[in-house]
């Protein structure tokens, strides 16, 4: 399976939708002074966001390309090659730790969230941001026979669940309670949970006015029982 299609493509441009992101994260993890991990860091966008926000920030991913590439364009001394499943890190090590659209590409998503807890402080987060299975569109591509289409296809995430893995064998995508059961068993809380609407960022590049008005529309769908159809789930657990 080609690298980019079981690993997922992460940010390496920051726009609009990363911004609104950026905002949600730090409306539960203040970032001036905190020691912040991102697991799946790519080359690091996050990192250095949250660097130039006042945080001591860390990076881990499992492509070494990507790493290197973040150490060198952009002077990135701590970013690292790691699993998720076995962070390099000492337990208690972290005020937060973010897991931006990785959860579905990593070998194992509860030993992955369970190491997030491993590392983080008590008091501190968890932030994830996943797919989210009632979306309409499959945004990561999808196999029909051998053959990869990339691109949004729609109603992948409606199949059962035996069919829509023949479709997307290289990604997960998650209902409430799968985002819920990812954390059961540990000493936290889920203190917010729900969904979100895309950026709408390659739209606003070739049409800003039409970007707009998806954004207002949808994004007042997110305050109502419509946001369960929103392209991403955005979940916070605090350790205690």
């Amino acid at each position: 399976m080609d690298k980019a299609i079981q690993l997922g493509h992460p940010s390496y441009v920051w726009r609009f939708g990363q911004d609104r992101r950026l905002n949600m994260i730090r409306a539960y993890l203040p970032l001036e002074h905190a020691r912040v991990l991102d697991i799946g860091c790519g080359i690091g966008t996050y990192v250095e966001k949250f660097r130039a926000l006042g945080a001591r920030a860390f990076g881990v991913d499992v492509d070494l390309e990507r790493v290197t590439r973040g150490r060198r364009e952009k002077n990135l001394d701590t970013l690292a090659l790691s699993a998720s499943e076995g962070l390099p890190f000492a337990r208690d090590a972290f005020d937060g730790v973010l897991l931006h659209e990785v959860i579905e590409h990593v070998t194992d998503d509860r030993a992955t969230i369970a190491e997030a807890h491993r590392v983080t402080k008590r008091g501190g987060v968890v932030i994830v941001f996943a797919p989210n299975r009632l979306y309409p569109f499959e945004t990561h591509g999808a196999y029909f026979g051998k053959r990869y289409v990339f691109g949004n296809i729609p109603f992948i995430g409606y199949l059962p669940d035996g069919l829509r893995h023949k479709f997307a064998p290289h990604v997960r995508a998650y209902r409430n309670a799968d985002m819920r059961k990812l954390f059961e068993g540990l000493d936290g809380a889920i203190i917010a949970h729900t969904q979100v609407y895309p950026g709408y960022d390659k739209i606003a590049a070739r049409r800003q006015e039409f970007a707009g008005v998806l954004r207002n529309v949808t994004y007042a769908l997110e305050n109502t029982p419509l946001r369960n159809f929103g392209l991403s789930h955005f979940v916070v657990w605090r350790k205690k």
